[in-house]
């Protein structure tokens, strides 16, 4: 596990370098994504080196994290929609080769085939994470099993009042949605997580420094064999550096 602190804008410049010396060694790399604030300005960063012509997506396949269950991909609150707004549409990433959980269809058979339809394409060469205030990675909370792959999850109050912000109202905020498991996210060979924020900080020194424990599910990054953490100052506040 490394540890690098830096601003906000470093970091994205930082992470972007990596994406770029994986494609460059490998084209057709299988990438894993998330949505929320946290990896803006690193998306910002990719379509900022594929203008300017150092990258290109042309041959990469991708797989997201998570998605809301109940929301239609066009849903303006939609994981889709998200990845498509702020990355997908501006990179020469073919659609066709961009894969997000179905907030639609969340039987058994359909969870299945996204953890299969992952291993089909070789497995994840490096996945990007953010990580919650509670150390929850993806919709995996703390508490969560450890072992599981793609499954839906029940939405706790908590995160869907933080998330009525981007609703008309917290009775629109879905109440379930799909995530890749912990173990899903482990089988990645690289695995990227930025923290931004005080707010973070305790998450931070518990992923990091803490015993690996359920009660942080970032903790199992631990036992990862290729893992950064990239923090800003407030988010690696309290670690002993």
């Amino acid at each position: 596990m490394k540890v690098i602190v830096d601003t906000p804008e470093g970091i994205a410049k930082q992470a972007a370098a990596i994406y770029k010396e994986i494609l460059a060694d490998k084209p057709n790399a299988v990438l894993g994504f998330a949505t929320g604030s946290t990896p803006l300005d690193l998306y910002a960063e990719l379509i900022r080196l594929y203008e300017a012509g150092e990258i290109s997506f042309k041959d990469v396949t991708t797989f997201n994290l998570d998605e809301y269950v109940g929301l239609e991909p066009t849903h303006d609150q939609s994981y889709r929609y998200f990845m498509d707004t702020n990355l997908f549409n501006h990179i020469d990433l073919d659609p066709a080769n961009t894969h997000v959980p179905s907030g639609l269809d969340t039987s058994d058979e359909a969870l299945a085939a996204y953890d299969a339809a992952i291993e089909a394409a070789g497995g994840e060469d490096l996945h990007i994470l953010g990580i919650g205030v509670n150390g929850h990675i993806a919709f995996n909370k703390p508490g969560d099993p450890i072992d599981t792959m793609t499954h839906v999850v029940e939405l706790t109050q908590n995160t869907r009042e933080v998330n009525a912000r981007f609703f008309d109202s917290i009775d629109d905020v879905p109440t379930h949605a799909v995530t890749m498991g912990i173990k899903s996210i482990m089988h990645a060979r690289k695995i990227i997580l930025i923290a931004l924020g005080e707010a973070k900080a305790d998450a931070i020194k518990a992923a990091v420094e803490g015993p690996v424990d359920p009660a942080c599910p970032a903790s199992v990054l631990q036992l990862h064999p290729d893992v950064t953490f990239f923090c800003d100052e407030g988010a690696a506040s309290k670690l002993s550096l």
